[in-house]
């Protein structure tokens, strides 16, 4: 699958949620591997913060990115279209603080989405495949998210409550191409007893009975509910009875769970690569799903590639007798067994090792170790292959070596370890010459990697 971006620039503009204040925000294509980015056009250079878990800053009735001293706020729901879309890479112009609350969902984003439509970029897309199970928990709030190995992408929300009028729901977004039709409508919803404490904390200016759900759960008189309103600048309203007493209706009967369902997508989008898995989230918010997502980009972090997924079941994209078509190695130097992966940018290759690898009487006789330049020659071949699949004909041509840079032997690999080779392109292939990354693993964790040029040539 290849990278995304917007096929062309829209704009949103409305108050924002906590500031009141009139927001402009232009989302714009973004060149590949740029992620998503907002750019602050009312400070000086306009500043450009990335969205990434790390520059959470503050997740107090919203979440709020930083750098320094440049933030922006609210980005949640415009970060769960993007997300939703499949579009990996856009830069989000605004001239305030924060997003544009819009009708309180996202609604209006998708909408614009579509209408712009989107464009294929010249990349391969990155996903982070959730491979076993991961959990955040806080056990003062009983929140928590749980991640669990999937082909897909899905989440399942629970909410729970104490209030008569809103106590326990349930939302599920099983495709993520559902999100437009299922959970992009769904407002953001606020209890009348929070009303106060927010408005004293300098929140929710903008803030009405259009851009939100209102839930009326705990008795107030008349003159209470009438000086709230007059402190939140909206029009006074006669209350009887518990319930909902926004201006539109519920447009389904969970939708506090279906926008809790946004906010966790709208939060794990932080983590710069769309994700592989099943999302089970219990009571989420903002502070546990961003602290979710900050523990997976500790790992992006740590290991730029993530080991390539292998299932010796599947059928290989290239046998052993592929192979031996396109390279002219043959016994003891050819180093790799099969292909399971190739893209535009990168391929994936696998050697078994055995005891029987010839090398292993000499290095060594008491402690067999494969030597880390046959680590290097086999991630070779394998960029070799990569080469290869750029041209018409490719057994017409043969690859060299040229160049071997940057070379890290991080762990021994012994008989019976399988070895996963990942080998992307750094610079595009000029005058038959390529500069590509290569990383070598065993199960989860890399043994080796370099960088390395080569060189395809025709035969004679």
């Amino acid at each position: 699958m290849k990278q995304i971006t917007l096929a062309s620039p829209f704009t949103v503009s409305g108050k924002g949620l906590h500031t009141g204040k009139d927001i402009v925000a232009e989302f714009t294509p973004a060149p590949v591997n740029n992620g998503y980015k907002f750019q602050r056009t009312d400070i000086e250079g306009e500043p450009i913060v990335d969205a990434l878990a790390e520059n959470v800053q503050s997740t107090t009735r919203g979440t709020v990115i930083a750098k320094g001293d440049v933030s922006i706020s609210t980005i949640e729901h415009a970060m769960a279209a993007l997300y939703a879309a499949g579009i990996d890479n856009c830069l989000i112009k605004i001239n305030g603080p924060e997003m544009p609350i819009l009708d309180g969902s996202a609604k209006e984003f998708c909408d614009k989405i579509n209408e712009v439509g989107t464009e294929e970029q010249n990349a391969d897309k990155d996903f982070y495949i959730v491979k076993q199970k991961i959990e955040v928990r806080d056990p003062e709030t009983g929140a928590s998210i749980v991640v669990l190995p999937d082909t897909d992408f899905s989440v399942d929300v629970m909410i729970d409550f104490k209030s008569p009028v809103l106590s326990n729901q349930f939302a599920s977004l099983e495709k993520i191409d559902d999100f437009s039709k299922e959970i992009a409508a769904s407002r953001t919803f606020v209890f009348v007893r929070e009303i106060e404490p927010l408005v004293k904390n300098n929140l929710i200016k903008g803030g009405d009975l259009d851009n939100a759900v209102v839930i009326y759960d705990s008795p107030m008189e008349q003159a209470e509910l009438d000086r709230l309103a007059d402190l939140m600048g909206v029009q006074r309203k006669n209350v009887s009875e518990f319930g909902f007493i926004q201006e539109k209706p519920l447009v389904a009967d969970n939708e506090p769970a279906r926008h809790k369902l946004m906010d966790v997508m709208g939060d794990l989008a932080l983590i710069g690569r769309p994700l592989k898995g099943k999302v089970l989230a219990t009571r989420p918010g903002h502070s546990i799903n961003t602290t979710f997502a900050k523990k997976i980009r500790k790992e992006i972090k740590r290991q730029d590639v993530q080991a390539p997924v292998y299932d010796p079941n599947k059928e290989p994209i290239m046998d052993n007798n592929r192979i031996r078509e396109l390279l002219p190695h043959r016994y003891p130097m050819l180093l790799i067994d099969k292909v399971i992966e190739i893209g535009t940018n990168h391929i994936v290759g696998v050697k078994n090792i055995t005891a029987n690898e010839p090398f292993f009487p000499g290095h060594f006789p008491q402690e067999p170790v494969l030597p880390g330049v046959l680590q290097i020659e086999a991630m070779a071949q394998t960029g070799g292959l990569l080469v290869l699949s750029t041209v018409d004909e490719p057994e017409r041509y043969s690859t060299y070596f040229m160049k071997i840079d940057n070379v890290k032997l991080r762990q021994k690999v012994v008989p019976g370890d399988t070895l996963i080779f990942h080998i992307s392109f750094m610079t595009e292939l000029r005058r038959g010459c390529a500069v590509m990354k290569g990383y070598a693993f065993v199960g989860d964790k890399i043994v080796s990697e370099c960088e390395f040029m080569a060189q395809i040539i025709k035969n004679k």
